[in-house]
């Protein structure tokens, strides 16, 4: 994650247009994703369309059934299906992916921007706080706020979102650095524009490309932070269909049942790597290279 932030902060070594036309020649991975993604998105919007069963309905006589044809990946230790607790949980498990990136983008942006135009002394001692907190995995970082504030999904997001200030911060304010000295904000700045207009209408949008590229890979990241805390107890608690939590139940039978932490690990991992290899291919495409 910190090369992908040097990068961007790099900036693009030469540039071309994201065309329509360019699908055509997309990496079979890549294609893969995206109709993964796709899968996803549709579970997360309508998923009573693609489960087979109700994901709360327990049948105690039905309990750890084996994947057959009845019950493709299986039943837990309640009888619940859970290909259709693993479908219902993509809603949460996006949400909370999206609502984390968007919290630590919202807070990153904040403090990157008053950063890069404020006072010499106020961006040292911003960047020095924010330099300490980076030197924390995003992980162990978010467990620790989670503890203060407990239990539940909203704190979940919260921690994980908090978590990923730090680096949306840095890049903002490295490409707040180098846009506010731009000609074309030189001429907003002579034409009598308000500061608060300059930074809205120029220094913003010009900034905001490479940390919305940074905040799509870190999607995933939040998602597998929101897991692992969720499978640590700190998730929506049962009976939920939450994939973390999911495995945390699962464990305790994975001598006998072991598709009970299989089939979510699995899904965790895909979803990781497709919303991965979108976003690093729009890193790609920012910086010119050829497919």
């Amino acid at each position: 994650m910190t090369h992908t932030i040097e990068t961007l902060i790099a900036g693009p070594r030469g540039s071309r247009p994201l065309r329509l036309a360019g699908l055509t020649r997309l990496r079979p991975g890549l294609l893969l994703a995206g109709v993964f993604v796709g899968l996803l998105l549709l579970a997360a919007v309508v998923p009573h369309w693609l489960a087979p069963y109700d994901p709360l309905d327990a049948t105690a006589r039905l309990a750890f059934q084996a994947p057959s044809n009845v019950h493709w990946l299986g039943t837990d230790e309640n009888g619940r299906d859970v290909l259709s607790r693993l479908i219902y949980g993509v809603r949460s498990s996006l949400f909370m992916g999206l609502a984390a990136t968007a919290l630590g983008l919202a807070w990153g942006t904040l403090l990157g921007l008053i950063a890069g135009l404020g006072p010499r002394w106020l961006d040292g001692a911003l960047m020095r706080g924010i330099d300490v907190l980076l030197s924390f995995p995003d992980l162990l970082l978010a467990l620790v706020i989670i503890t203060f504030f407990g239990q539940g999904t909203a704190n979940l997001i919260l921690a994980v979102g908090i978590a990923g200030v730090p680096r949306y911060a840095r890049l903002v304010r490295a490409q707040t650095l180098t846009v506010r000295n731009a000609g074309y904000v030189e001429s907003a700045v002579t034409l009598g524009q308000s500061q608060l207009a300059v930074v809205l209408r120029h220094i913003l949008p010009n900034a905001f490309k490479p940390v919305l590229i940074l905040a799509t890979i870190g999607i995933g990241g939040a998602i597998t932070a929101g897991a692992a805390l969720s499978f640590l107890g700190f998730g929506a608690p049962p009976p939920a269909p939450e994939w973390g939590g999911m495995m945390a139940i699962g464990r305790s039978f994975l001598a006998n049942a072991p598709w009970l932490v299989a089939w979510p690990a699995l899904i965790i991992t895909l979803t990781v790597v497709s919303i991965s290899a979108i976003g690093r291919e729009l890193l790609r495409r920012s910086e010119g290279k050829p497919l």
